[in-house]
């Protein structure tokens, strides 16, 4: 016999991916050590979330405005940013980081307007695989200086792209390549 209805189960969910408040946000990023630090970028809230396993943070991510008014040839109205992406074991980032690109970003996109979502990845400290393997595409290169906040050196950094249409996910990557070769 077949049924339409889900077994009766008492338990509470096992994993879920919702809302946070920036003060989780900080508390995570650091304790998890992230590289970069707390987000407390002044004039805006980021947009955060949390994935809990068993009721506990094990993953946050957030999303910001773009640090500078064109980043890899996107303006503020074209993309905002994936700021931080961080978990408590490295195997959580990856399943956080496809959470927030299958149920965040088409909301963010809608609610902002922006067509593209891009985050940043050490070219010295990471691979890239974090976002090549969620079918991001590399959009530039680009090398901060010091940072007028907190004096921090700057870094090497991969500038890396997120567009809900494949064709111009493609197209990209593409004119990233002629743009390396030409360099």
């Amino acid at each position: 016999m077949t049924t339409d209805t889900a077994p009766l189960s008492l338990l509470p969910p096992l994993a879920s991916f919702d809302a946070i408040g920036l003060d989780d946000l900080n508390r995570c990023l650091t304790a998890w050590e992230h590289k970069m630090g707390p987000l407390n970028r002044p004039g805006q809230e980021p947009w955060a979330w949390g994935l809990r396993h068993d009721g506990r943070l094990v993953a946050v991510t957030a999303a910001s405005r773009l640090p500078a008014e064109r980043v890899a040839g996107l303006s503020r109205a074209d993309a905002f940013e994936l700021s931080r992406v961080c978990a408590a074991e490295a195997d959580w980032c990856r399943v956080a980081l496809r959470l927030w690109r299958q149920a965040v970003f088409p909301a963010l996109s809608a609610a902002t307007g922006c067509a593209w979502a891009i985050s940043y990845q050490d070219a010295v400290l990471h691979t890239g695989n974090l976002y090549r393997h969620d079918g991001w595409t590399r959009l530039a290169y680009s090398h901060s200086g010091t940072d007028r906040r907190s004096g921090r050196p700057g870094r090497d950094k991969w500038v890396w792209g997120w567009h809900a249409d494949p064709a111009i996910r493609a197209a990209a990557a593409a004119r990233q390549k002629e743009t390396s070769r030409a360099a």
